[in-house]
Parts: C-alpha cells; sequence; structure tokens
C-alpha cells in the first residue's frame, strides 16, 4: 500500500512539473504579447506620438514638443505647431537657424554623462516656465539621449509617470540612439523624485545643500544683507 501511495505521489509531481515546463513559454508568450509597446506594433496613447521623423519631431503635450536639431527649412512647421520657445540642450546654439526675434531661446547645454540635480531642476524649471508663455520644443543635436533623459523626467515629474513607464518610453518610442543611453537611464534609475520635485516647488537650485550654486546663493545673501 505505502508503495503505492508513493507510486502515485512521484506520478503526480511529475505532472505537475511538466505541466509548469509547458505554462512557461506560454506565459512569457502572453506577457510578451499584451505589453502595450508591443502589441501588434500598437504606439500607447500616452507615449510621444511622431509628427516628423526626419527631424525626430515629436508630440508629448498639446504644448510641448521634442525632436533633433531643426534647421531653418524646419520652421514654418514649427511655426504652425504654435512654437513659442525653443530650449536647446546642444552645445551649439540656434540662432543659426532660428532667426525668428518673436520665438525665446534658452540655451542650457548637457552631456548624459556627467548631468547632475543642479542641471535638471534648472531645465525642468525652464520648460515649465515657457509654458507659462506657449507651446516649447526641447531639443539636442538627435533627440535621442539628452533629449530623451529630459523628457523621461517631465513624465516622471510633472505627469506622476513612474520610472519605469518613463524608462519604456526612452527605451522603446523610435527615437533612436538606444546604444547610447546608458547614461541617461542610470541617473533616471538613481534620481531621487521626491527630492527633485521639493527642490522645484521650493525655488531652491539643487537637491543638495552643498551644491555650488546653493553655496553661492547663501553667499549673495549674506552680502547683499550687510
Amino acid at each position: 500500500m505505502n508503495k503505492l501511495v508513493q507510486s502515485l505521489r512521484l506520478t503526480l509531481a511529475a505532472l505537475v512539473f511538466a505541466g509548469a515546463v509547458l505554462a512557461l513559454p506560454l506565459s512569457m508568450a502572453w506577457g510578451a504579447t499584451t505589453s502595450p509597446a508591443l502589441v501588434q506594433g500598437v504606439r500607447p496613447d500616452n507615449w510621444a506620438q511622431p509628427l516628423d521623423t526626419r527631424i525626430n519631431l515629436y508630440r508629448m503635450a498639446p504644448d510641448l514638443y521634442r525632436s533633433a536639431l531643426p534647421t531653418a527649412k524646419d520652421w514654418p512647421q514649427l511655426q504652425a505647431l504654435g512654437v513659442t520657445t525653443v530650449i536647446n540642450f546642444y552645445q551649439r546654439g540656434d540662432d543659426q537657424w532660428l532667426v525668428d526675434p518673436r520665438v525665446q531661446q534658452v540655451h542650457l547645454p548637457l552631456r548624459t554623462d556627467r548631468i547632475d540635480d543642479t542641471d535638471v531642476i534648472e531645465v525642468l524649471r525652464s520648460i515649465r516656465q515657457a509654458q507659462g508663455r506657449g507651446t516649447v520644443l526641447i531639443h539636442c543635436k538627435h533627440g535621442q539621449n539628452r533629449t530623451g533623459l529630459i523628457a523621461a523626467l517631465y513624465r516622471v515629474i510633472y505627469q506622476n509617470w513612474s520610472k519605469e513607464q518613463a524608462l519604456a518610453e526612452m527605451a522603446g518610442g523610435g527615437f533612436g540612439g538606444e546604444e547610447r543611453m546608458g547614461d541617461a537611464e542610470r541617473y533616471l534609475r538613481d534620481a531621487d523624485i521626491p527630492a527633485l520635485r521639493s527642490a522645484l516647488a521650493s525655488g531652491a537650485c539643487s537637491t543638495s545643500p552643498w551644491a555650488m550654486c546653493a553655496l553661492k546663493d547663501r553667499l549673495l545673501g549674506v552680502i547683499d544683507g550687510a
């Protein structure tokens, strides 16, 4: 009798193991096909929507666009979108292609391999201030890693996306440059989002009281009060 029970137990365990092995590929396939970014190539509605892939131009929000470095011939299209401020993260300025005096140019060069909270706060604050005046275009040279990082941080800070959601759009949104996204992804994963939000709300220049800009502000305050 004991041998029969033991044999039944072994048979049942084998059946359970075989079922699990068979179910694993099915569950993996189901997880892949139900991912919003992968269902027959369907793009999630809340991701940036492509307008002109020639210059990597995408609409992030009704008053916010992202792109690569435009040229003078691209300005009529951007003008038709109502762009009133262009914020540039590339080392070269926009004065060679953008000559419309009605458009505000903000030049904030970035490098994702050495970006810090001070840079991020300045950029995000500039975007929000510019949105108060109208529609904003953010860009770098290729519209990929620098613009991609800032776009992802905008999603997390102002639109309450999770880091995972923002990273998914950054890597899978069709912007290109995925092989160079390592520094941007590392900064986003490590970013202290509550601290960034607090600094932006308070008007602080950094999340650290020991940042150079914070020390400078305190020194100026002492001088002004003297």
